[in-house]
């Protein structure tokens, strides 16, 4: 059997010292879902949080499968805490699981150069303009698919105000890049940053990674950051962050 947990604390020991902010979220209480196979004494774990599932604890079968059970998720991606956990889900998925390598970067709160960062926002061309993301531009996100990731977890606008981020940049009254909170937790967000393809390689992401770091910097709260790919984590380490480590992660395709 797979269990919806909501006392979390049981499941708490099986995630410790995994430094992924979306089990942050979870454990608190402000985002994601967890899963066991027990809902007193779990030795096997699931956190999903919209596009991804963590697994930690002992293999689990049946809860590597789980997502098969949810048919509208047409794509995942899932990471292993551990190798045996990688071969089960190889194992579970076959050829639909695409091995990747990701990047995480250090938890560092005092790596960022406010001078630095507020230089690179200043250099936005003027025939863009910058704004932060408020109601209008909430509800705006989900209908344009390059920011639908930007608001997709928050349930609505007042949940985003509480927990949420985000800024983006206009061309001809047009949104075309931005930066955003794809997840929250107490005291940070994880970061989510696109482009429109048309409009990439103009340094915008820069512009709105840094105008998002400022942001957070002035209320307290981390910037957290994944890089998915060596194009990621370039642009983290020249916002200020610090490679810490690969990892193993994979993308279930649809059928």
């Amino acid at each position: 059997m797979v269990y919806k947990i909501t006392q979390k604390q049981n499941a708490a020991t099986l995630f410790e010292g995994w430094q992924e902010s979306m089990i942050w979220s979870c454990m608190q209480g402000v985002m994601g879902e967890l899963y066991a196979d027990d809902p007193q004494h779990p030795t096997s774990a699931m956190v999903w949080l919209g596009d991804f599932c963590l697994f930690a604890g002992e293999t689990s079968d049946e809860l590597a499968r789980f997502q098969l059970a949810h048919p509208k998720r047409s794509f995942m991606i899932m990471i292993p805490q551990t190798e045996e956990w990688g071969r089960m889900i190889e194992n579970c998925y076959g050829e639909r699981a695409k091995k990747v390598t990701r990047c995480a970067t250090k938890k560092e709160r005092d790596s960022f150069d406010r001078v630095a960062l507020q230089g690179m926002v200043d250099r936005l061309s003027p025939e863009y303009s910058l704004r932060m993301i408020d109601r209008k531009l909430f509800d705006l996100c989900s209908q344009i698919p390059f920011s639908e990731d930007f608001v997709a977890q928050f349930a609505d606008y007042e949940m985003y105000q509480r927990y949420g981020l985000g800024v983006m940049i206009f061309h001809d009254g047009e949104p075309v890049a931005g930066a955003s909170s794809y997840s929250a937790f107490e005291g940070g967000i994880e970061i989510e940053i696109d482009t429109k393809a048309e409009y990439r390689r103009r340094g915008l992401a820069t512009v709105c990674g840094a105008k998002l770091i400022l942001e957070c910097m002035d209320r307290g709260w981390y910037p957290s950051w994944d890089a998915q790919n060596p194009w990621s984590l370039a642009l983290a380490e020249k916002l200020g962050y610090h490679f810490d480590r690969e990892y193993t992660a994979y993308e279930i395709c649809p059928y």
